[in-house]
């Protein structure tokens, strides 16, 4: 593992210890939420959309019908709508493909309670 994921799984659990709120942060071509439960990523088809999260950056490579290419942290990874694939150590959710815009929700595995 990373000192940079380290360091971003570390912040991550902070957070989710004393539960601090969702926080949002938009880039170019991207809006990321986040929030304990991970980050939930809405890519803008047709441009260069790259967002960093939980340590790791997640690119949008392609879309294929119903299946979504990304990079999430140097790994390629193909995954349909409505499934979950694992990439470089986090879930990887493909929520909905638009003609404009993907959603994506990655997440950890950690949870509190």
């Amino acid at each position: 593992m990373t000192v940079r994921r380290f360091a971003a799984l570390v912040l991550f659990s902070v957070f989710a210890l004393f539960g601090s709120t969702a926080c949002t942060v938009e880039g170019q071509g991207t809006k990321t939420e986040c929030a304990v439960s991970g980050c939930t990523i809405t890519f803008d088809r047709g441009v260069n959309a790259k967002a960093s999260v939980l340590g790791v950056d997640a690119e949008l490579v392609a879309v294929d019908g119903n299946t979504v290419t990304l990079k999430v942290g140097g790994q390629q990874v193909s995954v349909p709508v409505g499934e979950t694939k694992p990439a470089d150590g986090l879930s990887v959710n493909v929520q909905s493909v638009t003609a404009d815009k993907v959603i994506v929700k990655v997440t950890t595995g950690i949870t509190t309670g």
